[in-house]
């Protein structure tokens, strides 16, 4: 979809289009599988609840972090209500190019420590993780390369796609 007209107009749209559509499909699953993993005693695991609020806290509050820092740095959001203008390259951008996933993925898993689904932790960590990642690696970046260009290029040479690291300087 990007590729047929890769304008910075088609560019935006579609990408507005499709973060709407994925609100609405990881959202709704999110919340059955949330469900799910509260009334379920299948693939219960003994795991200090605490433990799972506590990744939670930690997590919710980057991904929040992030959220402000690209409003800041970015002049946006990193969703449709009002996309980034500038690439963010600072704070925890600077480490990966990925912190909110990275960050909203921990939440998850924190969120199946939290309920002790072993069931709801297998559905992230194989099905909700991997389509994230494919989402960004085939979708995500080629939509950041026709809205910023070299300097979208240039960042993703020198910055890890979701393993942080050190930056380069």
């Amino acid at each position: 979809m990007l590729d047929h007209q890769p304008t910075v107009e088609r560019a935006e749209w579609v990408n507005s289009l499709v973060h709407y559509l994925l609100a609405i499909f990881f959202g709704s699953a999110i919340l059955a599988a949330v469900r799910f993993g509260q009334v379920s005693t299948a693939g219960q695991i003994s795991f200090p609840p605490w433990l799972g609020l506590g990744l939670m806290a930690l997590s919710g509050l980057v991904v929040l972090l992030v959220v402000f820092n690209l409003a800041v740095k970015g002049l946006g959001a990193p969703f449709a209500v009002a996309l980034t203008r500038m690439v963010v390259t600072d704070w925890l951008y600077a480490w990966t190019r990925n912190p909110m996933i990275l960050s909203a993925l921990a939440f998850l898993v924190g969120l199946g420590l939290w309920l002790q689904s072993g069931l709801f932790l297998v559905w992230v960590l194989v099905v909700v993780g991997p389509a994230i990642l494919v989402f960004i690696k085939v979708y995500e970046e080629r939509e950041l390369e026709i809205r910023f260009g070299a300097q979208y290029l240039d960042y993703k040479a020198k910055t890890p796609m979701i393993w942080p690291r050190k930056p380069r300087r």
